[in-house]
């Protein structure tokens, strides 16, 4: 609702201001111009999730995303202490955490939803440290493959979309390893 109002009010002022300087042609080339701009994006977007979709769901039938699963769990037993012995909530933490390392944010959310549902009911449906914490790690989204932003800098004319791998991977790093500190932090502050 807020955005809503936001847009309308900026849209809103961008005519005012265009007929007050008496530029409404320009306003109106850029309307047009923005509405031809965001389609095209949109569509070079939608070509390059297709793909990196299919490399992904090629990769989880062939099992490397459950390897990277598997790898993942004993890390995630030492981050997430309290839930040790619950395989459920452990696979699914382990496979959003996956997800996310491949750049699937929209396959990782069902299993942080399972993770987080599971979490909750140990703690009579509030929110404890392991719930708080798999929230900051999804925060920090540390990523292997940033697919929507390669799509995004292709959908803009980048010729060498994934030149940026080098920065994601150490702020994905930096933002992960400040989360994890700051959460156990609180958590002795507020247990």
């Amino acid at each position: 609702m807020a955005m809503t109002v936001f847009w309308c009010v900026m849209a809103a002022a961008s005519v005012i201001c265009g007929l007050v300087t008496g530029q409404m042609a320009q306003v109106s080339a850029a309307v047009a111009e923005g509405a031809q701009s965001g389609v095209t994006l949109c569509l070079s977007m939608a070509g390059m999730l297709c793909l990196w979709n299919g490399v992904l769901e090629v990769l989880r039938r062939s099992g490397l995303v459950d390897g990277l699963r598997a790898l993942l769990l004993p890390v995630l037993r030492r981050l997430y202490v309290d839930f040790q012995t619950d395989r459920a909530v452990l696979n699914a933490v382990s496979a959003n955490v996956a997800a996310n390392l491949l750049g699937l944010g929209n396959a990782a959310t069902p299993f942080g939803i399972q993770a987080a549902q599971g979490m909750a009911r140990r703690y009579g449906g509030t929110a404890g440290a392991g719930l708080c914490l798999l929230v900051v790690c999804n925060t920090a989204s540390i990523q292997l493959l940033p697919t929507t932003v390669a799509a995004l800098r292709s959908g803009a004319g980048c010729a060498t979309p994934l030149d940026i791998l080098p920065a994601v991977w150490l702020t994905s790093a930096a933002s992960l390893t400040a989360g994890i500190l700051a959460a156990r932090l609180l958590e002795r502050v507020w247990p």
